[in-house]
């Protein structure tokens, strides 16, 4: 029966607009870059302590770290690194050059990176005095108060000397204690994306036994990162399998495959911490 010349016509075209509106985008992937500064971490003296804990922290708020870098106090390096890699990367933080000596140059630099004055920063100024005696505030504790002219401070619980943010540059103290405590107080400011869940899979089988599987699995699983850790102790050795990505069913589903895969090449399967 044909419509009456009163009935609504269907629209093609904006019945498709509509299906597609209904499509849920892809969950925003943010990204974040480390640059751990000092020649003491790149002579070896000091083991850096602070990768870890922003990695960890920052999957937490959905901000994925894609790269760490390690550069020397160098002006020329630390001014050329930053603006490199501000551009690339949703985030950037770094750590260490904050001091009070001369050697701590990472505010003049990031000052120079934006093409902005260095300045004693007022309020940086005041919570120095404010936390050490009537006097005490010298100038080469003043050197903690520098921050780029226009920069955003950022609290720093355990020695009250602030870091400080300035567009999406994240500048932080290389002591492990107050740069986390500075860190955990800005976390959840953060603007992430889909967070990274994982689960892993341990067995009894050496990766030459399990890669061309594991290949073929990938390869069904575009979507998720599946990665391969052997491990030796003293009784025996095997491998850990850890499958990551923002789909816990997609997860769920490779890791069914991944444990039938193990029995099938003779293993054992066994659920093991996600780390690596």
């Amino acid at each position: 029966m044909r419509p009456g010349p009163g009935a609504a016509q269907a629209d093609p075209a904006r019945e498709r607009e509509e299906k597609m509106s209904e499509i849920e985008e892809p969950p925003k992937i943010v990204t974040a870059c480390v640059l751990i500064i000092g020649n003491e971490i790149l002579s070896g003296r000091l083991q850096d302590a602070n990768l870890t804990f922003l990695a960890q922290g920052l999957n937490e708020v959905g901000v994925r770290l894609r790269e760490a870098r390690i550069i020397p106090d160098d002006p020329a390096a630390i001014v050329a690194t930053v603006n490199a890699v501000r551009e690339k990367f949703d985030y950037v933080f770094t750590t260490g050059g904050i001091g009070p000596t001369h050697d701590d140059i990472t505010a003049e630099c990031i000052a120079a990176a934006f093409g902005v004055p260095l300045i004693v920063h007022p309020e940086a100024r005041r919570l120095l005095e404010t936390h050490y005696p009537a006097g005490a505030v010298n100038e080469a504790r003043l050197r903690m108060a520098r921050t780029p002219e226009g920069a955003e401070l950022l609290l720093n619980p355990i020695s009250r000397a602030p870091g400080f943010r300035i567009g999406n540059v994240y500048v932080m103290a290389g002591v492990p204690q107050v740069m986390q405590a500075t860190f955990s107080e800005l976390k959840y400011r953060l603007r992430g994306g889909a967070t990274m869940l994982s689960r892993a899979v341990s067995c009894g089988l050496g990766e030459g036994t399990i890669a061309t599987d594991l290949a073929a699995l990938q390869g069904r699983y575009p979507d998720l990162e599946i990665g391969s850790y052997p491990y030796f102790r003293r009784s025996d050795f095997g491998t850990t399998l850890v499958v990551r990505g923002t789909d816990p069913e997609r997860i769920a589903a490779a890791v069914a495959e991944l444990t039938s895969l193990i029995r099938a090449l003779g293993g054992v399967p066994q659920e093991a911490a996600a780390e690596g």
